[in-house]
């Protein structure tokens, strides 16, 4: 019997997040379930695909979340959704979201989107790092051994 769910917003999941979080799914005999829309191909049994609209995947995956969960995502407003349902979430650079800061990480978000809403520019995401994929690795890996002990 599997321990857990492993559940990704494979909309935004970069590919080698995506094999890490298969194979440690794997290795610890839990469920890696992926959710992305139509337009996305994923070669996976456990796959959910969703129509392409906006939020759509998103709801999908809020929905499916249960207490104890762990969800890989990029999107800070579905990790407070995630967190208020005592779920984990963590972005695919390994970064966990935790409770006592998600506020802080929202209220940076709608600031930023308010300064490009009036002109100004932010910068993008920096590029992939094997250190990216090494801390991913470690995070999930740390969650998931988490997640048996509770």
């Amino acid at each position: 019997m599997s321990k857990g769910r492993v559940l990704i917003d494979a909309d935004a999941c970069p590919r080698q997040a995506l094999l890490t979080a298969q194979a440690l799914c794997k290795e610890l005999d839990w469920i890696c379930l992926t959710f992305a829309s139509y337009n996305h191909h994923i070669g996976n049994a456990n796959h959910v695909t969703v129509d392409a609209g906006p939020q759509a995947v998103d709801m999908k995956l809020a929905n499916e979340t249960s207490s104890g969960d762990v969800v890989v995502t990029q999107d800070i407003g579905l990790a407070a959704l995630i967190l208020g349902k005592r779920a984990h979430a963590l972005t695919p650079h390994g970064m966990v979201f935790d409770p006592e800061r998600i506020a802080f990480h929202l209220e940076e978000r709608n600031e930023k989107a308010r300064y490009r809403r009036g002109g100004g520019r932010t910068k993008g995401p920096a590029a992939r790092t094997r250190e990216d994929d090494q801390r991913f690795a470690e995070s999930l890996r740390f969650l998931m051994e988490r997640g048996d002990q509770q």
